[in-house]
């Protein structure tokens, strides 16, 4: 009984390492918004409820960030978020940012432009979600279709 007590500790003892390691190592979003903004702040919630660590930076012109970090002006919306390197502008759901992490494509980010119902942080219970598109973009502004969401 002693003997499987000591195992069990030094398993757990070695699983301590491991655990800290793994919530370290999460991706941290840097995220450019404006203070009053609320569906900023529930997207926000939405990627730390998808497992990533977000730094929220409260500026007083959030197309300043757009322009510094290449967001093309015609798939601008209401914050601009930064991730290993990559842009996301707008309401991108997490599950896309995860695929673009693992994937690690040649562009310049994601985006969702204008600011969509239903899209992550533009959830109103009880309303109907339009369709929309997530959009890969390059640094020479060129773009896709990286993933669609039908309306709902």
């Amino acid at each position: 009984m002693q003997r499987r007590t000591i195992l069990q500790a030094l398993a757990l003892v070695g699983m301590v390492p491991a655990i800290s390691f793994a919530k370290a190592s999460q991706p941290v979003i840097n995220v450019y918004k404006s203070a009053t903004c609320g569906c900023c702040t529930e997207w926000i919630t939405h990627l730390e409820k998808n497992g990533f660590k977000v730094n929220a930076h409260n500026v007083p012109n959030t197309a300043a960030y757009r322009t510094k970090f290449g967001v093309p002006q015609a798939l601008g919306s209401c914050h601009t978020g930064v991730v290993n390197g990559y842009a996301l502008e707008g309401h991108v759901p997490a599950a896309d940012i995860k695929r673009l992490l693992a994937e690690k494509p040649k562009a310049k980010g994601l985006a969702v432009p204008g600011m969509p119902m239903g899209s992550p942080g533009m959830e109103v219970e009880g309303e109907p979600a339009d369709a929309y598109d997530v959009v890969l973009f390059q640094a020479d502004g060129s773009s896709r279709v990286y993933r669609h969401y039908a309306a709902k």
